[in-house]
């Protein structure tokens, strides 16, 4: 990092002079004309717009996730967000927040407001992520309005600060770093560079300290300057952005990166003693680029597509663009260069979201090759036509990296590198009683078993995926993972082998064929950490986790989680055990037990249908999985929800044929209808099973409402499919929607065409909405998702085969996917359905040529 000071008066104001006339109203200069220029106004989706700016006030509410308070797009890239009070320099995740109140639109004073208030009584040391909350009750408003180009933030207290709160309570603004390394800053009589990685020097200061939470160290880099002007990135006509503080504090411009990997760069400012009405004021200035639109972006699969299936690209425009180019398909020559196929206009699809689309159906070229779609400038990626498209490097990474990156209790080795050694062999010690832990798992008044807290509990050893981008495992994700591996096996006959999964000296070799199939070796690894948990506590486990933060929040190897040896409180001898983090403390991973009959019931699903996979591979194992999965329907009642009993019913009526289950299924016809959005997947294949007129006559009908309703759905977006944008992508869900849609065609064929299910696939692999066209599985695809949000984020890496949820919404309507390694709602992997559902998905698109017609 490079700072400077100036050292003159007259170089300080020569600075401000000159930012004020590059960025406050450059364009004052220019000749006078009878078109008006653009300024910021009050749109009807209740934000301050202008051509290449947008600004927000609290239409987020996940500070958690950088999402929130005042946030600021600029020509077309969010570069500032969470802009509100906050308790501590630098906050990150588990550090208090405010309670949201009512928000107020004022179009006569083209005004935007927000009550808010200190505590949050929502989260509190007893609810999920448990916030230590001060002793201090703070209600205030913040204020948003247009001033010409700029924008003007005012924040209103109702009463002064606590004396005790005077120096600790600033108003702040995070910036987006991903685009600010290596950009210039001018602050006060301060200049230098942003860093890649926080530099010090840095100290502790006591008021920010909170004992109870060994994160909130009050640890602070000190500032890279203070002043009451901030200009960001002055050369970069795209970036910059200037701030002046007319009222509060001086601004300090603060690396959040000192105490929280995941952090942001922050403006703050001091909120003063005694202050109340105004107490913060700041004119900020973007730099909007005259005449900014949004760029056209060409959407199609990165991976490709087989030659019979529909092939639709999708052009993203801006709103305000009425040109109609032609839309044209060109194919990648053997001897170089591009060939054009054809040239025609786009299907105008209307608005969603903040932006035009066009739709380009190619379904008609079948010629294998590589291709690119074009619109004007813009093209997208090269993408394949073949019959081979998903034969190779589609759903394979999946298989051969990602399930066994993720493999707990074992050592992988990938050629010269590991990706990470022995982990939790010590797994794991009884929870304590009556415990709210801080990732959301509780442990009420008993442990449901005959081990005491703090007891080792054996079993849990053995099998079993990290899930998502930290090392618990919760019994869900799990069976679902092999749940759906089950599915996929028995669907497709995956036979396909290139990993060696030693379980007796717990060793994995990546790229090294042993001979099995990797998807049977991967569903027994799943089953082992159920089976044996289930074993021990005489019950289904509710997770395996960290007890500490610091060890939650590590990132790298998980081999360095725990030391591996069983913690025994017997051997040690006066004083307090070594702390976590050094040999012989009890750093083993806590064991959650449960009552929760619907998750008892879904878990046995997935049992159930492992059972099927294992039987002849494992078949000792595989008569574990169906005595677990009877036992658990014959023993769990009281479930809210019925589907989770339909699906069992399903699962074991497909395991064992026995009669039980068909006339459960067809006495619970009411509640297929009901609920056959989600469960007519599962029963669709029973239908064959359940030798009854009216259980199939109910199940079809049913079928075709759930047909209309997504016909609908699909048509709302561009994509064709049903997608409504949320905080978190969507990624996910609407892989899951594809896979129901497999099945859904193989029972219903007349009914549920395969289409859906290819749509549901090539948005996941780049037909989505927003900028970036990246696929969401890591390494799949000629652009794809990296980095990514797993165990090696702070590398800026990436775990090939990892999907990640996608690009999410940043409300009210503008889609966002970033290429950054720390925003979990959009770039996370997790296991479950989020890891099997894109592998199935591809696996049916392989084989789409032969699903019946």
């Amino acid at each position: 990092m490079t700072i400077a000071r100036l050292r003159s008066p007259l170089s300080l104001v020569a600075v401000v002079l000159t930012t004020v006339c590059l960025l406050v109203h450059a364009s004052s200069a220019a000749p006078n004309n009878s078109k008006a220029e653009p300024e910021l106004t009050l749109n009807a989706s209740e934000y301050l717009e202008m051509p290449g700016l947008n600004v927000m006030l609290a239409q987020d509410v996940y500070p958690e996730g950088h999402q929130g308070g005042v946030g600021v797009i600029l020509n077309g890239e969010r570069v500032a967000t969470n802009g509100d009070l906050r308790l501590e320099p630098t906050p990150g995740q588990w550090q208090p927040v405010p309670k949201v109140g009512k928000r107020e639109v004022d179009r006569t004073k083209q005004e935007i407001s927000v009550r808010l208030e200190y505590p949050d009584p929502s989260k509190d040391r007893k609810g999920f992520n448990p916030v230590v909350y001060p002793d201090l009750k703070l209600a205030y408003t913040v204020r948003v309005r247009p001033e010409g180009k700029a924008f003007r933030i005012v924040v209103d207290l109702d009463q002064p600060l606590p004396d005790a709160w005077v120096g600790k309570v600033g108003f702040n603004l995070e910036l987006f770093p991903g685009i600010l390394f290596g950009k210039s800053y001018y602050i006060g009589d301060h200049f230098g560079i942003f860093p890649r990685q926080p530099n010090g020097p840095g100290s502790v200061d006591d008021r920010f300290r909170e004992p109870l939470d060994p994160l909130a160290t009050g640890y602070e880099l000190a500032p890279f300057g203070t002043g009451k002007h901030l200009v960001i990135a002055p050369e970069s006509d795209r970036q910059r952005m200037a701030i002046e503080s007319i009222r509060g504090g001086d601004l300090e411009l603060l690396d959040g990166r000192a105490q929280h990997t995941n952090g942001w760069f922050v403006v703050r400012a001091l909120v003063p003693k005694g202050a109340t009405q105004g107490a913060i004021e700041w004119l900020v200035t973007p730099h909007a680029l005259p005449g900014w639109r949004h760029r056209p972006v060409v959407q199609v699969s990165q991976v490709g597509y087989r030659p019979k299936q529909q092939k639709m690209a999708v052009i993203e425009l801006d709103r305000r663009d009425s040109a109609d180019l032609p839309v044209r398909l060109l194919r990648v020559s053997e001897n170089g260069g591009c060939e054009p196929v054809f040239e025609k206009s786009g299907h105008d699809w209307g608005q969603f979201l903040r932006y035009r689309y066009l739709q380009l159906d190619f379904s008609e070229v079948e010629k294998p090759g590589m291709y690119v779609v074009q619109y004007g400038d813009s093209k997208s990626a090269v993408f394949q036509i073949g019959e081979h498209v998903f034969d190779r490097n589609a759903w394979q990474p999946t298989l051969e990296y990602f399930l066994p990156i993720q493999m707990c209790h074992m050592r992988v080795n990938d050629r010269y590198r590991v990706w990470h050694g022995w982990c939790h062999l010590d797994d794991a010690r009884m929870a304590p009683i009556n415990y709210n832990h801080f990732d959301g798992y509780v442990q009420g008044p008993s442990t449901l078993t005959k081990y005491q807290p703090g007891e080792h509990v054996p079993g849990l050893d053995r099998g079993g995926w990290h899930d998502a981008g930290d090392f618990d495992l919760r019994v869900e994700s799990q069976s679902e993972t092999v749940h759906g591996l089950a599915l996929a096996y028995e669907a497709f006959h995956v036979d396909y082998d290139n990993t060696t999964i030693d379980q007796e000296n717990r060793v994995v070799e990546i790229q090294r064929p042993d001979g099995k199939p990797d998807m049977l070796q991967q569903i027994e690894h799943g089953v082992l950490t159920i089976v044996g948990g289930y074993k021990s506590l005489g019950r289904l486990y509710r997770g395996i986790i960290t007890p500490d933060k610091r060890t939650y929040t590590m990132l790298g190897d998980p081999a360095n989680s725990t030391d591996n040896r069983v913690y025994d409180e017997k051997a040690q001898t006066g004083g307090k055990p070594p702390a976590v983090g050094l040999p012989g403390s009890p750093d083993d991973n806590w064991v959650f037990t449960e009552n929760n009959p619907d998750r008892e019931l879904l878990v046995a699903s997935g049992l159930a249908a492992g059972s099927r996979a294992l039987k002849t591979y494992n078949p000792a194992l595989s008569g574990d999985c169906l005595r677990i999965a009877q036992e658990l329907w014959r023993v769990t009642a009281h479930e809210r929800y019925p589907g989770m009993r339909i699906l069992l019913a399903s699962e074991l009526l497909l395991t064992t044929k026995d009669r039980i289950y068909a006339d459960y299924l067809a006495k619970n016809t009411a509640a297929i209808s009901q609920g056959f959005e989600f469960i007519g997947w599962a029963v669709g294949r029973t239908i064959p099973l359940v030798d009854k007129p009216d259980y199939r006559a109910a199940v079809e009908t049913a079928a075709k409402a759930y047909r209309a309703k997504i016909d609908e759905l699909g048509a709302k977006t561009p994509y064709g499919v049903p997608y409504e944008p949320e905080i978190w992508g969507a990624g996910w869900k609407i892989q899951r929607f594809g896979v129901n849609q497999y099945f859904l065609h193989t029972a219903f064929p007349e009914v549920f065409p395969d289409t859906y299910m290819l749509h549901a696939l090539n948005f996941i692999l780049g037909c989505h909405p927003g900028s970036n066209t990246a696929s969401f599985v890591s390494g799949v695809g000629a652009k794809s998702m990296i980095p990514g949000y797993g165990f090696n984020r702070a590398d800026g890496s990436y775990l090939p085969g990892g999907s990640g949820s996608g690009t999410a919404l940043i409300r009210p309507d503008f889609p966002e996917l970033l290429e950054w390694p720390y925003l979990w709602q959009q770039t996370e992997y997790v296991l479950g359905t989020g890891t099997t559902d894109y592998l199935f998905l591809a696996l049916a698109a392989q084989h789409s040529g032969r699903l019946p017609e």
